[in-house]
C-alpha cells in the first residue's frame, strides 16, 4: 500500500476556485494567483428536507 489515502489537500477545509474560469483549483495556485482566485469554506452540513 502506499502512503496516501484519498485526495486530501490539507487545506483546512477550504478548496480554490478560480474567479474567471469558476473550476476549482489547488492551494498552491490560490496563494500564487490571489487577485483570480478565491478560497471556499467547503462545508460539510447536510441537506434535510422538512
Amino acid at each position: 500500500m502506499s502512503g496516501k489515502t484519498g485526495k486530501t489537500s490539507g487545506s483546512g477545509g477550504k478548496r480554490g476556485r478560480s474567479a474567471i474560469t469558476g473550476r476549482f483549483v489547488k492551494q498552491s495556485t490560490v496563494r500564487r494567483h490571489p487577485s483570480t482566485t478565491v478560497n471556499e469554506s467547503a462545508s460539510r452540513a447536510s441537506k434535510k428536507s422538512k
